[in-house]
């Protein structure tokens, strides 16, 4: 026995080490799946949280957020002498107490309190007198006379009629010396959609109910249909093509030139389904995907390219001769526009820099939404993130009508410190989460690794704190998509982008973008090439200050150019705001 002893105790301590091993597996195993179960739950939050709650990145308990971090947002303030300035009430305009106690502000109409009047609105006035049969009666024997009129105002719909415009083109008879006739009919002017029963005004409505509203083309079809003039969408889907690809070439094409002179452009991009071509030796195919991105360059151009690849290289070409601020998310497609000359030749050898410099500008939404996703998934550091974030966007929001060089004076003076405190908590909290994934190390890691362009709108007042110009923008083409579904091929992809800058570029100078588009098609076959940027959104008003009103009112016909060249370097003198 004693002899067989350490035998024994060999075997057990070879398996208690196979135990200890198989304890330390399964103890792994165990965190493992902790871990999967947490980041499950995380993604649970979320989805519930779009599905069943909302899309928006609000937080709901906001006030409860600032209590819960009061004390080191007050310490943040004192050290950035910010205490005080953020947190002031906006003042109201009426100080007329409610019903219930409670001051109410003045409604957003500017028209105080009340049913609307009606009779401000320039619009037609069709007058309705309601009388008593019994008391007409009475007043026309003289026992009751007529006291007036009690008038309500209500607002009607009138259906819009179609017109027949009939061109009318002057013929001439002529007699030479010899005695023969000739007849001689006048020229009919250049037209972009010639031969077309289409005249400008209803392309143009065409356009703005398709791309500007979002009707897709067969509802416009049964549109025409139920007006008795029935039109297929084929020709309707020809019409919009050949006006785009008329677009493109002239005005489109002069905007984008004049846009590579601008301070800082915007850009983001879509994606969107392209039709496949039918073919009898493929059968059926799915839709392909195709991209719109927008370029929105400072307050003067939105504009839309569509994109077959959305690829470095193709938006490089976009991009090509541009100097200035580009503000992008942080997407890998951009990455190639910042690089440079042997940056650009180890990532894309067959593309040669154009020796421009671009400087990337980060956007402050694109991280506070990595925080809003951990806070949703009941994270405390997401929720601090939150509050960081929302103090500098409420400290930069309440100079924003201050000169440029002001603003840039006051984000160094108030803004930089909480900005730095900022990354300076990030840093710290990383090395907390960093064995750990899910939507907390994710928030925190995005918003290190673009620590640097998110600082950047240090360097001019003009920059802003975020990209949402150019989401705004594309919110067209989102909205319009789940409508129309797709568009027809790449080229009809071409021209949709060129009226999609159009209009969009109209409702950024408060244009009316369907008169805009018909006043365009009147005038693009007549307008010098070398002077489209005359026509842009930017320009129009001034343009159209120098042309006949009468001329151009009619749906065809020859209108006078003005011989000098509009100054299109000088800078209107009131700027929009950007929309």
């Amino acid at each position: 026995m004693l002899a067989s002893m350490p035998e024994l105790a060999e075997l057990l301590n070879a398996e208690r080490a196979a135990s200890s091993q198989r304890i330390a597996d399964l103890e792994k195993e165990r965190d493992n799946l902790r871990a999967s179960h947490e980041r499950l739950r995380q993604e649970l939050e979320l989805f519930k949280r779009r599905l069943f709650i909302a899309k928006a990145e609000r937080v709901d308990d906001a006030r409860q957020l600032e209590l819960e971090f009061a004390a080191k947002m007050r310490e943040l303030d004192a050290m950035a002498k910010t205490l005080g300035i953020a947190q002031e009430p906006p003042k109201s305009d009426d100080d007329t107490p409610a019903k219930d106690g409670k001051r109410r502000g003045k409604r957003a109409n500017n028209r105080g309190t009340g049913r609307r009047d009606l009779g401000e609105l320039p619009i037609e006035e069709v007058r309705i007198e309601i009388a008593d049969p019994h008391l007409e009666e009475l007043v026309a024997k003289g026992k009751v006379q007529r006291h007036g009129f009690e008038e309500t105002s209500k607002l009607a719909h009138r259906r819009a009629s179609k017109v027949r415009v009939v061109t009318a083109r002057v013929r001439y008879k002529t007699v030479d010396a010899e005695g023969n006739t000739d007849i001689i009919t006048a020229a009919m002017p250049p037209e972009m959609l010639p031969g077309s029963i289409a005249a400008p005004s209803l392309s143009a409505h065409i356009i703005m109910e398709n791309i500007g509203k979002g009707m897709p083309l067969f509802r416009l079809e049964d549109s025409f249909d139920r007006e008795g003039i029935p039109i297929d969408r084929g020709t309707l889907s020809r019409w919009k093509k050949l006006i785009g690809d008329g677009f493109a070439v002239t005005v489109v094409k002069a905007m984008h030139l004049h846009a590579l002179g601008a301070f800082c452009i915007s850009t983001d991009a879509t994606g969107v389904c392209i039709q496949p071509i039918a073919s009898h030796e493929k059968g059926r195919q799915p839709c392909k995907k195709g991209h719109f991105l927008t370029m929105l360059a400072d307050r003067d151009h939105i504009l839309f390219e569509y994109l077959e690849k959305e690829n470095g290289k193709t938006i490089h070409g976009l991009f090509r001769g541009y100097s200035g601020y580009v503000q992008a998310d942080a997407k890998s497609v951009f990455n190639l526009i910042f690089a440079d000359a042997g940056e650009l030749e180890k990532k894309a050898p067959d593309l040669e820099h154009d020796g421009c410099e671009r400087v990337e500008v980060g956007c402050w939404y694109h991280a506070r939404r990595r925080f809003w996703e951990a806070a949703v998934a009941k994270s405390h550091v997401g929720r601090e993130g939150l509050v960081r974030i929302g103090r500098i966007f409420e400290l930069d929001a309440s100079w924003k009508d201050k000169p440029p060089s002001e603003i840039k004076r006051l984000r160094e003076q108030y803004v930089r410190p909480h900005v730095q405190s900022f990354f300076e908590w990030v840093e710290e909290q990383r090395l907390l989460f960093k064995s750990e994934r899910g939507y907390t190390r994710t928030a925190l890691e995005y918003a290190n690794n673009q620590k640097g362009v998110l600082t950047r709108f240090f360097d001019d007042g003009r920059l802003v704190l975020t990209n949402n110009g150019a989401e705004r923008a594309l919110k067209s083409v989102a909205l319009g998509r789940k409508a129309w579904l797709f568009c027809g091929s790449d080229d009809h992809a071409k021209s949709t982008a060129a009226l999609f800058s159009l209009v969009a570029s109209a409702r950024l100078h408060r244009l009316d973008p369907e008169e805009y588009l018909r006043c365009l098609i009147r005038l693009v076959p007549l307008w010098p090439e070398d002077r489209m940027l005359e026509l842009a959104p930017l320009f129009w008003v001034r343009t159209r200050a120098r042309l006949d009103a009468a001329e151009l009112e009619k749906e065809i016909g020859w209108i006078a150019i003005p011989k000098e060249p509009l100054d299109t370097s000088a800078t209107p003198e009131e700027q929009p705001s950007t929309c």
